[in-house]
């Protein structure tokens, strides 16, 4: 499609670099933009990734572009269709669709054939050495490499044994492909690297076709030239790998794609390594890669975090050039900003204190209506049944308050919300004295939202029925980690010691019954206290909730 059609799009000022990059493109004519979102099917995407979906698929959106889902399937031994199908089930998600799903095993053929090309250039050779004396003769930033003692091979003999290596007759690690460029080069990347190494291994989509696979470095400049990727974009680590992502391409005089890289997401809180979150996984740290604590797109999905809110923390985050650190509380903060829009509105407990209405008839049971969310007057109201006994929080209750606490005391009077005023009247305690229950008096002619003789009080608390709430599990998520940066630690300390013993609390909450039947993937407010979604444990017979996030952001007042 054609950037014309977008014209006042390509008039608004650039956002970002990226933006700049392409408007400047546009003006010299270069009117198609296409993009590619590249992931190695060998784990599951986390929120680091989501800006990446977000940055590739948006801006290929907002200039009339396509973006290309391409698997990175170049090492049989690490990736999985599980993996594949996750990763296509996030992206879609997110909100997002792919122009072609293409892999890299599908450029497997040309890839080879331009490997061949390449050594009848004499610009790549079969080398014998171990990993570890190829790692040795690469030298250091401030040391030459030396050169391998194969390096200089003739074109007929690289091509005999690099046909030979196809074709399987050596074992893994007894020979690899390298790119002839200069050993002594201050890039290391350009000292010769490898662009084919032997895997005897199944293929998840080739089988045991083929032996050897392609490395990155080759792979990928060759995959984005072949699908004529336009941008290539990339997170700001690979920056020192554009110049060999040019050398390929243009060695081969193949469409000449380019690489522009960005800064990664990094978040305070949190751990980005997949070898050290597939530790947590291995070692029941976590209940899996969708646990809500983890980073994983999937994770998010069960917390409940919504779509939206992710792609507005990917634009509020922006697109920079150099790396930082972002506060969790902002992807807290946009997940808040949308569930306030769209979320309905429950009642819930989670810390029950058991009030007795004396005046209210023991056999009587009224529906008072609720309004369902306030900020959205099309998704209507319920019914919630009110009872003689009721549960509230633990917390609205103090017997000794202090000034300006206006909910419920000794002699106190608050409106349950959507329904009566009530009294205390009487405290109610065990041996050890602990609180067991309040006794109340309610006024009749208060549901309506006044009261018999038209006072009004400041303090307004929510409850639920106890003869009809639903008693439900409900998992208290924080943060995974106790410091902002996991990854610094103190002498003699590993990350591990900075895991958060209370990063999931498990607690007993009373929910009114509408909630018995929650859908899954459906989050809610419950009023006064957070957001929650059922859990993918939950049943009918068993309810688990998850709390999403707090109303407030309060873990970093504790943790300051």
């Amino acid at each position: 499609m054609a950037i014309a059609s977008n014209e006042n799009t390509t008039k608004e000022k650039a956002a970002n670099f990226l933006d700049e990059i392409i408007q400047e493109a546009v003006a010299r004519g270069e009117t198609r933009v296409q993009t590619r979102f590249p992931p190695e099917p060998n784990g599951y995407l986390h929120i680091g990734h989501a800006k990446s979906i977000c940055i590739n698929f948006g801006l290929a959106k907002k200039y009339g572009g396509k973006c290309n889902l391409r698997f990175d399937d170049t090492n049989p031994t690490k990736e999985d269709v599980e993996y594949v199908d996750s990763i296509k089930r996030d992206i879609k998600w997110l909100g997002f669709d792919w122009a072609l799903e293409r892999y890299a095993s599908d450029y497997f053929e040309q890839l080879y054939e331009w490997a061949l090309e390449l050594i009848d250039k004499g610009l790549a050779y079969v080398d014998d050495q171990t990993q570890e004396q190829i790692r040795e003769g690469r030298g250091t930033v401030s040391v030459p490499g030396t050169e391998s003692p194969w390096r200089n091979r003739s074109v007929e003999e690289n091509r005999d044994l690099f046909i030979r290596m196809k074709n399987g007759e050596f074992a893994d690690g007894e020979k690899v492909l390298r790119a002839k460029i200069d050993m002594a080069h201050p890039n290391m990347l350009f000292r010769d690297p490898i662009m084919y190494r032997i895997i005897h291994a199944e293929h998840h989509r080739t089988g045991d076709k083929w032996c050897i696979y392609p490395m990155y470095d080759y792979a990928h400049g060759q995959s984005d030239s072949i699908e004529q990727i336009t941008h290539s974009i990339c997170t700001l680590e690979f920056d020192v790998h554009r110049p060999l992502y040019d050398w390929f391409i243009d060695k081969l005089g193949i469409f000449p794609s380019h690489q522009y890289e960005f800064a990664r997401l990094n978040l305070t809180y949190t751990m980005m390594s997949k070898r050290r979150l597939l530790k947590l996984v291995q070692e029941g740290v976590v209940m899996g890669w969708d646990d809500p604590r983890m980073p994983t797109i999937c994770a998010l999905r069960r917390k409940g975090y919504t779509p939206a809110s992710v792609r507005a923390f990917a634009e509020m985050v922006g697109v920079a050039k150099r790396d930082n650190v972002i506060d969790l509380g902002k992807l807290e903060y946009c997940v808040r900003e949308d569930l306030n829009r769209v979320a309905e509105r429950r009642m819930a407990v989670l810390n029950p204190l058991k009030v007795v209405i004396t005046n209210y008839p023991e056999d009587k049971t009224e529906l008072f209506t609720c309004i369902n969310n306030p900020e959205d007057e099309s998704a209507g109201t319920r019914q919630v049944p009110f009872s003689r006994e009721l549960y509230i929080e633990r917390d609205d209750f103090m017997e000794n308050p202090p000034k300006k606490f206006f909910r419920l005391a000794p002699g106190g009077e608050v409106r349950l919300r959507y329904s009566y005023l009530i009294k205390c009247e009487e405290v109610v305690k065990d041996a050890e004295g602990n609180i067991t229950e309040l006794r109340c008096s309610y006024d009749p002619m208060s549901g309506n939202g006044s009261s018999s003789d038209g006072r009004r009080v400041k303090g307004v608390i929510h409850w639920v029925s106890a003869p009809h709430a639903v008693e439900a599990e409900v998992r208290l998520f924080n943060p995974l980690f106790l410091t902002e940066d996991p990854n610094d630690v103190e002498e003699g300390k590993t990350w591990e010691d900075n895991l958060n013993p209370d990063s999931m609390v498990r607690i007993t909450g009373y929910l009114e019954p509408s909630l018995r039947d929650a859908a899954a993937g459906t989050t809610y407010q419950f009023e006064r206290v957070g957001y929650f979604c059922p859990d993918t444990d939950s049943t009918p017979e068993h309810p688990v909730f998850n709390r999403t996030v707090t109303l407030k952001d309060s873990w970093a007042k504790i943790n300051k």
